[in-house]
């Protein structure tokens, strides 16, 4: 799913540099964390020891994982105090499932998600559904069966990001309005604003930052390495803004409130132009309804 190819220093973050994430935390600055990125965080070999750090985080802190580790062990670990895991799963297909997650064992995987929906009791079990045109014949299908096993959280994304250029998205089904329908229609969870906790939020961070990217502005990226990323879709980390070794998060998110758009990252981003004026008056009714 990621372009691991595209990056130029691939590498494991290490407990000291977590140690330092955890330290810059701050809830006047951030609402959550959500350890996820170019990679498979439970694959980590001090995973444990990751969790035992980021126990004393002061936010909501969010997991997610393609689900092929998820054994008792760490699901015991994690309960409580993650409080969302969240589940990257195609199909209940197993044809459709290999041709998107690559290389993961299907079974091993679904029965992941049955072992997580019987034992986690406070951390809540979110599926994210692929939206990908490969997995919609069998979509249907996947969301009864996770019903039926009464896992309820389920959410897809209305836009598939391209990553800077490094992926190809024409692979998407339609356009985000053909999305936002399939979402709709089986009564999913949208993932469109899901990282922005309420309304005047969005329109701080619009009116706050000389880029008015509204995806871009309303996350900021930490990479293994420690470094403060100018985006998300940065995944050659061409434009660091700090690290956390010297520089606050406060610091990082005034120092890019100040910054541009980089024709090298933006130019060829599918999230550039994703939100005209219309498109948010959209989205902004549909979030208030929800």
């Amino acid at each position: 799913m990621c372009p691991r190819d595209a990056m130029v220093h691939p590498s494991i973050m290490s407990i000291g540099t977590l140690r330092s994430v955890v330290a810059r935390l701050d809830a006047g600055d951030v609402s959550r964390v959500v350890v996820a990125g170019f990679g498979e965080p439970t694959t980590h070999p001090q995973f444990l020891e990751c969790l035992a750090v980021l126990r004393s985080a002061p936010v909501p802190v969010d997991l997610v994982t393609n689900g092929q580790l998820l054994d008792e062990e760490r699901l015991e670990r994690l309960d409580g105090f993650v409080r969302l895991l969240i589940v990257s799963y195609s199909s209940i297909d197993p044809e459709v499932y290999s041709r998107v997650h690559v290389n993961l064992d299907h079974a091993r995987v679904t029965a992941n998600i049955l072992l997580a929906r019987e034992r986690l009791r406070r951390t809540v079990l979110a599926i994210s559904l692929t939206p990908l045109a490969a997995c919609m014949p069998s979509l249907p299908r996947t969301i009864d069966w996770l019903k039926s096993h009464g896992v309820t959280a389920l959410t897809m994304s209305p836009t598939l990001y391209n990553r800077a250029g490094a992926t190809d998205a024409s692979a998407a089904p339609a356009a985000p309005a053909e999305l936002r329908r399939i979402i709709r229609t089986h009564g999913l969870i949208s993932q469109e604003l899901h990282f922005i906790p309420s309304a005047r939020d969005i329109f701080e961070q619009w009116r706050a930052n000389r880029y008015r990217c509204i995806p871009r502005n309303s996350d900021l990226a930490i990479a293994a390495d420690g470094s403060y990323q100018y985006c998300f879709d940065d995944i050659r980390h061409s434009h660091a803004l700090g690290h956390v070794a010297d520089m606050s998060l406060r610091e990082a998110l005034s120092a890019r409130e100040r910054t541009g758009p980089d024709p090298r990252l933006c130019n060829d981003c599918s999230m550039r132009r994703r939100y005209g004026p219309l498109e948010i008056g959209r989205v902004a009714l549909d979030y208030m309804r929800a």
